[in-house]
């Protein structure tokens, strides 16, 4: 069955999940990987915590579920790389980015639907059950309100969609440069500090903080795990998610006129 119009898109989304479902080792390696990694975060985090209770302004039973809900969300978000810029970065060396060009759909909107497949299933398959190991270990803070959920979940949209279009670029800087994993290692060491994969971003000192609390990484880890904290309510919380848009709309449109160049790259040197 051929899918016309703009129901290609969604069709390539259930496409990447369905692939992504295929490799079970994979993600059960995934899983065991998410679930040993909380545990030593926890620990440490306990330890820690009980040195400096209200670090950061969280008390231990919110920063444990900070730290599990970094877990359930790193392979969604790709807070350590991998997806569309390293699948991007060989299709262009290889050269079968062309073909991906004379597709006929939008370029970046079919990686991007693609990368939602690939999210949504890494939030249900590597995401669930290290979060329910966590709360069954550990006394979490979460919350009962649907809600909160409901603007989490709306949170981690908007988180794949920064992500996405960061990684796009990474992946567009192929067209370039002759090796672009220099680009993919700046970007992993990049996320993981700036996102709070490593420790939550309100426990940095002083204005540094602050700043990267309006860098766009934040909005990959640091803002949904505060939405699930209700760390934010009313105007807080809107405005808090319209900076997170904000980030994805302005990088997800460089990313498109990035595109265009490179597109405008290919046409010439095969011209």
């Amino acid at each position: 069955m051929r899918v016309r119009g703009s129901g290609i898109y969604p069709a390539v989304a259930v496409s990447s999940f369905r692939r992504y479902a295929t490799y079970r080792a994979a993600t059960f390696a995934g899983v065991v990987a998410n679930t040993v990694f909380g545990f030593i975060l926890s620990y440490t985090f306990i330890a820690l915590w009980d040195l400096r209770p209200q670090l950061g302004g969280y008390d231990r039973s919110q920063a444990l579920t900070f730290v599990w809900v970094g877990q359930a969300l790193l392979a969604c978000v790709s807070l350590m790389g991998s997806g569309v810029g390293d699948e991007l970065q060989e299709r262009v060396r290889r050269g079968d980015v062309v073909i991906d060009l004379y597709r006929p759909a939008d370029f970046q909107l079919w990686w991007f639907a693609s990368d939602l497949g690939r999210a949504s299933f890494h939030l249900l398959g590597r995401g669930v059950v290290p979060m329910l190991l966590g709360a069954l270990a550990f006394d979490l803070a979460l919350p009962s309100d649907p809600l909160r959920w409901a603007f989490f979940l709306l949170a981690v949209f908007v988180a794949v969609l920064v992500s996405f279009s960061i990684r796009f670029l990474v992946g567009l800087s192929a067209f370039w440069l002759m090796d672009a994993a220099g680009v993919s290692a700046v970007y992993t060491l990049t996320s993981m500090f700036f996102s709070g994969m490593l420790m939550p971003l309100t426990v940095f000192p002083g204005d540094f903080a602050d700043i990267a609390q309006w860098l766009p990484w934040a909005a990959t880890l640091q803002v949904p795990a505060d939405v699930l904290l209700g760390r934010y309510s009313g105007a807080g919380l809107a405005g808090v998610l319209a900076l997170s848009v904000g980030w994805g709309v302005a990088l997800f449109l460089v990313a498109r006129a990035v595109q265009a160049a490179a597109t405008r790259r290919v046409v010439v040197q095969g011209g």
